[in-house]
Parts: C-alpha cells; sequence; structure tokens
C-alpha cells in the first residue's frame, strides 16, 4: 500500500485519514494540520521525507498562475524546499486538468448552465476551473481581491483578472501566507459578513472551501457549490443553509473529501507520474476519478 501525507498550515481539528483505491493500488492518505505553524510544517515534512511515497502541501500554493504567467509563492517553495527526496505536490496539477474536465462534466449534466453567475472565491489558485467556467458560458465575479485583501472589488472577466494579476500577485506573494489565506484557527472561525452581497447575487459558489466558509454569513437557498476539502459538519452546515447541490473535484472518503494536494500527491505515487511530466494529462484522464455530486437531501426539501 502506498502512503501520502498532507502536511497543512490549516486546523489540526480537521485532521483525517482514508484508504483510496487508484489504478488498482490502495493508498492511505492522512492530513496533518499544522494550526498555522510554518516551523512546524517544516520540521514535519523534512520528518516524513524518504519514509512516504509522496506529501502534499495544504492550505498554501507553491505558486499561482494567471494566464501563461506564474509566480512563486515564497511560503510554499519554502516548504516544498524541506523534502529531498520525496515528491512534493500543492495540488496545481489536478488544477490544471482534472478541475475543468469536473467543470465540463456538471455543464454536460445540466448542474452548471451557461448564463448563470459563479462567485469564484480565488479564482488566482484555481485559474483552469474560471476559464472553464468562463468558456461554458457562465458568468464569473472573481473575489481575489475581496478575500485575499478585503477590498471591496469583484473582478468580472478573465481578462481583468490577468490584468490585474500581472500588477499585483508579484508583491502579493511577498506577504506573510496568513495575510493572504485562512490558516489554523482563522479556518474555523465566526464567518465574516462584510461580502455577503456576493453570494447572495451568485448561482453558483466556487473555489477553495477555507476562503467560502469564512465568509459564508448568509443563505445558500438554490445555489450550487463547486468545492473541495469538506468534513461532514461542513456539509450538514451548507445543507442547513439551503444549499441545492454539493459538487466536490474529489471523492468523498468517510464523510469527507481531500484537498487537490491529496488527491495529486495520491496519483503521484501510484503512477510515478508528476505534473511537470508530458504525460501527467493522460495519467490523469486514465486514473478513473470522479467528482462527488450530491443534491440536498429530500427531507430539506421539505
Amino acid at each position: 500500500m502506498k502512503t501520502v501525507v498532507s502536511v497543512s498550515l490549516g486546523s489540526s481539528r480537521r485532521d483525517h485519514s482514508a484508504v483510496l483505491s487508484l489504478m488498482g493500488e490502495e493508498v492511505h492518505l492522512a492530513r496533518r494540520g499544522m494550526d498555522g505553524s510554518i516551523e512546524r510544517a517544516l520540521d514535519t515534512i523534512a520528518a516524513l521525507d524518504g519514509h512516504v511515497d509522496a506529501l502534499g502541501l495544504g492550505g498554501v500554493d507553491r505558486w499561482l498562475s494567471v494566464g501563461p504567467h506564474r509566480y512563486t509563492v515564497p511560503t510554499g517553495e519554502r516548504l516544498a524546499q524541506a523534502a529531498t527526496a520525496t515528491p512534493v505536490v500543492d495540488g496545481g496539477g489536478i488544477k490544471a486538468v482534472w478541475e475543468p474536465m469536473v467543470v465540463q462534466a456538471l455543464v454536460a449534466d445540466g448542474i452548471l448552465r451557461p448564463g448563470q453567475t459563479a462567485l469564484m472565491v480565488s479564482a488566482l489558485d484555481r485559474y483552469p476551473m474560471a476559464a472553464a467556467l468562463d468558456a461554458a458560458g457562465i458568468r464569473l465575479v472573481c473575489g481575489d481581491l475581496m478575500f485575499s485583501a478585503r477590498i471591496d472589488y469583484p473582478i468580472r472577466s478573465l481578462a481583468e483578472l490577468e490584468e490585474l494579476g500581472r500588477r499585483l500577485v508579484p508583491e502579493m506573494v511577498k506577504l506573510p501566507f496568513e495575510q493572504l489565506y485562512p490558516v489554523g484557527e482563522d479556518q474555523e472561525a465566526t464567518p465574516d459578513p462584510r461580502f455577503l452581497r456576493h453570494f447572495e447575487e451568485a448561482d453558483v459558489v466556487a473555489g477553495d472551501f477555507h476562503y467560502i466558509r469564512r465568509y459564508l454569513a448568509g443563505r445558500l437557498d438554490g445555489k450550487v457549490m463547486l468545492t473541495t476539502t469538506t468534513t461532514a459538519a461542513d456539509v450538514d452546515r451548507l445543507w442547513s443553509r439551503g444549499l441545492s447541490t454539493l459538487a466536490t473535484t474529489s471523492p468523498q472518503l468517510d464523510g469527507r473529501t481531500f484537498g487537490t494536494n491529496v488527491l495529486e500527491a495520491a496519483l503521484v505515487a501510484v503512477s510515478g507520474v508528476g505534473a511537470a511530466d508530458p504525460r501527467w494529462p493522460d495519467t490523469v484522464r486514465a486514473a478513473g476519478l470522479a467528482p462527488f455530486v450530491r443534491r440536498r437531501p429530500a427531507q430539506e426539501l421539505a
């Protein structure tokens, strides 16, 4: 059995383990939250290096992409360099290939429809998903400035996102990571209502669940959510707020869905192929991955 571990800057209260069957092999998956401590994460990665088949970085990206441009996130790069023998991934390879395929499948199933409005909480860390939504005729509202910089300025096109990204991302990635993304206990803080109207105006809420949860202060009646890293408690909370359909880009295992970094680490572990390899897209397509899609339980609709 292969073993992969996600070392996350998030809360340790969200830790979980499970077994995934992938490409004819079983993979033991584990998440270890570092409660926001970068030093603990560095020590943990160094201790696991050479003792597991692949490592994932949770709660931090190694790079942010803006169209054809890619910018290194110093915190993510520092963590990745703490391992010298075991491959380290941040989920970007899954986001680039698999997540657009999930969008296309949801459109084909009628769950996502042209003309809808999608609030993409952070498009810079999921540019391929944002591009796939745009290509499907779904109106984008990108919340990167709102949820990363607390500036109430919705970005309404990929062209505007790319222009702002070229101007702002090189400086934003130099900031302490906890200023840009909820880590540690911030992942479980009381939701901030300041951008509530953008949730209310959207038909679809898409992107990183920790951003969604941090600012989700209102109702979700009739809405679709496309995300990942949800626990059973998260899903119950979404149903209680009236969510119509939940789709996650990773499968549900023992009541929760892992992050893209875990899924990518598992695929690297069993295939030996990484995202920089030209065989990666075909490897992802051949892996037999499936999103988790669930409509609001019937008893909740009564």
